[in-house]
């Protein structure tokens, strides 16, 4: 019979299996902190009982750990670090209420692009769960696409940049160009602003301890953002997204995209969005988890179950890397 954690938090509950998972198949081999911490917490009856004092869609490990961090618990082994998580709740749990995990990773850009640059320009993007918007810039941004056989094409922008991102590609041909992009706009619950030092501390928080180069990424994604930032309306995405859609000047190509942001809406709430995207003339580009569309699970191999699935106008197209380090063409 396998013993309860000291506060009757059984290992087998939802948000211990969740931070089983996550150390699993997310963080490991990516972030060894994180994975360390998402395994010791799956079995921490403490740590998993204050955890569930939290609203349930405040429980997920990326925002916990983020704030864990804010609250300056040091970045070292569970065994070394619980302690610090525990008398520090408190603030923790403070940060966690008034956050969102809105992690605006710039190199996501790298897995659009191979669609983006397929669909007759020029172009007006619009992003749903836009952040601070830095996704919104693919054609301000620098691309290094390793293909199969070690291949690598670069892509610069017109302008100098700071942002360069690597993303391995295969099954495909990379791009060799980037879009014209003349409009964008956003739709955010919370949008945020690039140039507010606070704003950019909570995303540098968001980012996992090992991802140097998404720190430094991150940074000058911000700076490009804040000297261009793109109209981001508050609000739902359901009740703003058609008139952001009429927005956009109507000699463009209109493409609605999003990366990580449906699996916060309610399966209803996801399916009218669904609905709204047949029913526009948009090009719409999906880039998920699994989960957010089930039928799309049949495609993800077992052992790569942390991969999103891209989709353009409902069709997927590819499996990518979450925070845009892969592109693997379906």
């Amino acid at each position: 019979m396998t013993d309860l954690p000291s506060w009757g938090v059984a290992a087998d509950s939802p948000t211990a299996e969740h931070y089983r998972t996550f150390g699993a198949r997310e963080a490991a081999g990516s972030s060894a902190t994180y994975e360390d911490w998402a395994l010791g917490i799956a079995d921490d009856g403490d740590m998993l009982a204050l955890i569930d004092e939290l609203p349930r869609a405040k429980r997920q490990a990326n925002l916990v750990f983020a704030a864990m961090r804010v609250a300056g618990v040091p970045i070292t082994s569970w065994t070394d670090a619980r302690g610090h998580a525990i008398s520090r709740w408190p603030r923790i749990r403070e940060v966690a209420l008034t956050h969102a995990t809105q992690t605006n990773e710039a190199a996501r850009c790298a897995v659009l692009l191979p669609q983006l640059v397929r669909i007759p320009g020029p172009l007006a993007l619009l992003e749903v769960g836009a952040s601070a918007g830095l996704c919104l810039h693919p054609d301000r941004y620098a691309y290094r696409y390793t293909a199969d056989d070690g291949t690598v094409t670069a892509i610069e922008p017109t302008t100098p940049t700071d942002v360069v991102v690597d993303c391995r590609i295969e099954n495909a041909a990379p791009p060799t160009r980037l879009p014209e992009v003349v409009w964008r706009g956003g739709i955010d619950l919370n949008p945020l602003d690039p140039a507010d030092p606070d704003t950019l501390a909570w995303l540098d928080a968001l980012v996992w301890p090992e991802h140097d180069d998404r720190r430094a990424r991150l940074a000058a994604a911000a700076r490009i953002a804040a000297s261009d930032p793109a109209p981001i309306r508050a609000g739902d995405l359901n009740d703003l997204i058609a008139d952001a859609a009429a927005s956009a000047p109507r000699d463009a190509t209109l493409v609605v995209f999003h990366t990580a942001v449906l699996a916060y809406l309610s399966p209803e709430d996801r399916e009218r969005f669904r609905r709204t995207m047949a029913d526009t003339d948009a090009v719409w580009l999906s880039n998920e988890g699994l989960g957010v569309f089930p039928e799309f699970e049949r495609m993800v191999p077992p052992g790569e179950r942390h991969r999103f699935v891209l989709a353009v106008d409902g069709e997927p197209v590819a499996l990518t890397h979450p925070h845009g380090r892969s592109y693997r063409a379906l």
